[in-house]
């Protein structure tokens, strides 16, 4: 399982899976940056990591899973290498739990990014208009910890646009997926549905009604890693259409 990690690791080196991970947590620093140029009282660290987390987990992560995955699925299905792959003398299902692993590890290092360039922004705009500098602690412990119930929630998520990613060879069922998953999940924000749709789990996970907490730990968490359990042993079984 290790030697298949290490290849897979290597592949999303050579492809464009850096640059998207940069990009993303970068452009919701930038907002950040000029967002708080525009105020004129210092806000709170806790309001400003909240803030950036909340970008974070209900628009950005959403598109990045829906990018990450399609460019995960398109380095074999470019190239038409899933022969290859499937012929080797490896189990099928190690294959595709590497895949799933990578994507998981990108998406947690996207958002421990985005935690670290949220921080910058936010003394960078300080540093220019010091009277912004924010008030409070940070409390660093409780942002990684808020990341991880926001990773935790994402699982289902993951699960269900990899599936959709690697099981299709083209890439429009997951894009047309993830890009009407995360419409739906801003134009529904406050519907009490909401919190059983997978793409509101991340950003429910900073909701102030508990059992919206809750329920986005439990099935995002729970059903995302048993679906995403489900999802390797069926493409093991399965030829990619």
């Amino acid at each position: 399982m290790i030697a298949v990690l290490s290849v897979e690791a290597r592949k999303l080196k050579r492809s464009l899976a850096a640059l998207l991970a940069l990009a993303a947590p970068t452009l919701i620093a930038i907002f950040l940056f000029f967002n708080m140029l525009r105020g004129d009282r210092p806000p709170s660290w806790e309001m400003v990591m909240q803030g950036s987390m909340a970008i974070w987990a209900f628009f950005m992560l959403p598109m990045s899973v829906t990018a990450l995955t399609a460019l995960v699925a398109h380095m074999e299905h470019g190239p038409r290498a899933w022969d290859h792959l499937r012929a080797l003398a490896v189990a099928r299902w190690k294959i595709y739990a590497a895949k799933a692993v990578c994507v998981i590890v990108v998406v947690v290092a996207m958002s421990l990014l985005n935690l670290l360039l949220s921080m910058g922004a936010t003394a960078a705009a300080a540093a220019i208009k010091p009277v912004l500098t924010p008030t409070g602690a940070l409390d660093i412990a409780a942002q990684v910890a808020t990341v991880g119930k926001v990773m935790l929630a994402a699982i289902l998520l993951i699960a269900i646009q990899l599936w959709t990613a690697l099981r299709y060879s083209s890439f429009v069922p997951a894009l047309a997926l993830g890009i009407g998953g995360t419409f739906f999940s801003v134009v529904a924000t406050s519907a009490k549905q909401g919190a059983f749709f997978p793409w509101q789990m991340p950003i429910n996970v900073l909701a102030g009604d508990l059992w919206r907490v809750h329920t986005a730990l439990a099935l995002g968490g729970g059903l995302g890693t048993v679906v995403l359990l489900i999802a390797i042993a069926h493409l093991a079984r399965r030829e990619v259409l």
